[in-house]
């Protein structure tokens, strides 16, 4: 059984800042030690101009069959009845293909067009030509949701992400900072050195020279190749999530890469126990407690924010994440936050800043725990704010009781929390 301090730490939620995503803080925590590895999807790239999968496969019918594109470019979003759809002016081929686009199987839909058009899956058939088109046409700029996912992908100098994007909008996200672009064979293998780092394209990258032809994971066939025959995808993904907890950020539940993403966790997690716990931010327009309990069906854990404004709160979060980071957040903002908080009496101050306080101690080596306290006392830090670090030392002192069975040392030695 776990002693007292593990669980807390286990079921609290820390709030960053009020109206940003509740964040599990054995998440916070592990990502202050390096141990976390965020997967990234097409809703990231959404805010910089850039199509999610759905309107990927909309403009491509949009420019290789305007017959079938008349007909699925009017469908609103979220419906999934096919009989609804009036396919009377199509081939029988074309209405296959919108029976498979209403019900989100979009990558079934592409291999079906592209055997129609091309009759088979190559590298420079006209689906995947048209793939790369419409992705390089749009003169997109890195958005502030890139910017941040790349300051917490750092795990301490060795800066690591993996997306199932094609565009490079996270390796030109940092100006100045010089990150790697891998993409299918060349991946790789997760590991804690620092050769496991750069942008890492599990689904393929379009090549920076627009003359050569990307090897893109686009269609069921290319999918059933990578991620059933071959297994190289199932079987990155099994080796990084037994070393990093893995956070999904930028997929919606029904997403095709999300599915396969999924599947491939799922399967490992039924035969290993070493796997760590996987995340994933999703939005949300009202809380459904069904769709928090099929997420962890599928074996994520959920954090779910506020959907409205295009998603604005999951930049915040993230920025903010980013901005306070234990690996390379600015140290001046840290000990800025500290001094804010305490203005009031802990009994008058917000969950979220109470919440933010205990964080910013808990996570700290002796050092910084250090630092942060001569902030607090400097802003004339009341009792409630004292009482609060001597409760996280506490626990220290609990959770090295629990590990060793001894007493654990004095709250004021010079070790760091695990």
């Amino acid at each position: 059984m776990a002693p007292p301090a593990a669980s807390a730490v286990a079921d609290r939620l820390t709030t960053l800042r009020s109206g940003l995503a509740a964040i599990p803080e054995r998440l916070l925590l592990a990502h202050a030690r390096g141990e976390v590895l965020f997967v990234t999807g097409a809703g990231i790239s959404q805010p910089a101009g850039l199509p999610d999968f759905r309107g990927l496969v909309v403009g491509i019918y949009a420019r290789l069959d305007a017959a079938l594109h008349t007909v699925i470019a009017p469908i609103p979003r979220g419906v999934s009845d096919p009989s609804a759809i009036d396919t009377s002016s199509l081939t029988d081929p074309q209405a296959a293909e919108v029976r498979r686009f209403v019900m989100g199987d979009y990558d079934v839909a592409l291999g079906m067009l592209e055997r129609r058009m091309d009759g088979k899956a190559t590298s420079n058939s006209s689906v995947r030509q048209t793939v790369a088109s419409i992705l390089r046409d749009r003169a997109c700029e890195p958005a502030a949701v890139h910017r941040a996912l790349m300051q917490l992908a750092d795990r301490g100098g060795v800066t690591t992400v993996v997306t199932t994007n094609f565009d490079t909008l996270l390796e030109e996200a940092l100006p100045g900072h010089s990150v790697q672009t891998y993409a299918l064979g060349g991946i790789p293998r997760p590991g804690r050195s620092s050769e496991f780092s750069g942008v890492l394209h599990i689904h393929g990258a379009l090549d920076r020279n627009p003359a050569r032809t990307s090897d893109l994971i686009v269609t069921d066939q290319d999918f059933g190749e990578f991620y059933l025959r071959r297994r190289a995808v199932p079987d990155f993904i099994y080796d990084a999530a037994r070393l990093f907890h893995l956070v999904l950020v930028g997929y919606s539940a029904n997403d095709p890469p999300m599915r396969y993403l999924l599947n491939a966790v799922a399967a490992d997690g039924t035969r290993f126990d070493d796997l760590k716990e996987r995340f994933t931010f999703f939005g949300t327009n009202s809380f459904d407690p069904v769709v928090l309990e099929d997420w962890k069906g599928r074996g994520i854990t959920p954090i779910p924010y506020d959907a409205v404004d295009g998603h604005v709160a999951l930049r915040h979060t993230l920025e903010c994440w980013a901005s306070l980071s234990a690996i390379d957040g600015r140290r001046s903002l840290i000990d800025s936050e500290i001094r804010r908080i305490v203005k009031l009496p802990r009994e008058d101050a917000s969950d979220a800043d109470r919440d933010l306080f205990d964080h910013l101690f808990r996570r700290g080596n002796a050092n910084e725990r250090v630092q942060l306290a001569g902030a607090a006392r400097k802003a004339k830090a009341d009792l409630g704010w004292i009482n609060a670090v001597a409760n996280v030392l506490a626990e220290d002192d609990r959770r090295l009781c629990g590990r060793t069975g001894f007493r654990s040392i004095s709250a004021n030695d010079q070790t760091s929390p695990s």
